[in-house]
């Protein structure tokens, strides 16, 4: 069996972004395409890429989704490939689905995704499908496992995100609370992850994507 094209290293790589799980599609999962490919950004230098493009800086709306979409669809156009995105829909793909099925993220113990090398700051920027299967990179483990403090378990004051559940409303509410800086450094359950830690996020990133929150 194949291995993934070396020219989606490195178109991904020009752009800061990083092939972050891949995995097999059943058959007429997504008719006559076989292998897909998760898109996330690669860091450190993901933020200071992608705030000197254009649409960063046209100041119109949605910068990120336009950006994404104008860069994957190329990759894909140049690797003939079919780009998939988390958010055009409905319907809506199931990145979700994929990521798990891809055996680099798995629910923590917060139930948000946490990712072998992301940790919880781990996003999908979209995604390409493949004609053909290829042989998938090798996957690394469950960071949760060897995480004995699981710190994320203790770092929302308001205990807004479980494992069965997110209160949304409570977690909003906190967000105006003097002194919570969740809004301008991101989520805190995300940054006491000690994977998150090491990943190399900056918060402008992290407060550009809280300001669509709420």
């Amino acid at each position: 069996m194949p291995a993934l094209p070396p020219a989606l290293f490195d178109l991904a790589g020009a752009h800061h972004l990083t092939a972050s799980g891949a995995l097999h599609l059943a058959p007429d999962e997504i008719p006559g395409l076989q292998t897909l490919v998760l898109l996330s950004p690669a860091e450190p230098g993901f933020w200071d890429h992608f705030t000197a493009t254009p649409e960063y800086l046209d100041g119109t709306r949605d910068p990120m989704n336009r950006w994404s979409a104008r860069v994957i669809t190329a990759m894909a156009d140049a690797l003939g490939a079919t780009p998939l995105f988390p958010f055009s829909g409905p319907p809506w793909q199931p990145f979700t689905n994929w990521a798990r099925r891809s055996a680099r993220a798995w629910p923590s113990p917060v139930g948000l995704l946490v990712h072998d090398a992301a940790g919880l700051m781990i996003s999908y920027r979209g995604a390409l499908a493949f004609r053909d299967r290829f042989a998938l990179p090798p996957s690394g483990p469950r960071p949760c496992d060897t995480c004995p403090d699981q710190p994320c378990l203790r770092a929302c004051p308001v205990d807004a995100l479980r494992p069965d559940a997110y209160n949304v409303p409570a977690c909003k509410y906190d967000l105006d609370r003097p002194g919570n800086d969740c809004r301008a450094r991101g989520c805190a359950v995300r940054r006491a992850c000690p994977l998150s830690q090491s990943y190399g996020r900056r918060e402008e990133q992290s407060a550009f994507h809280m300001g669509y929150f709420g």
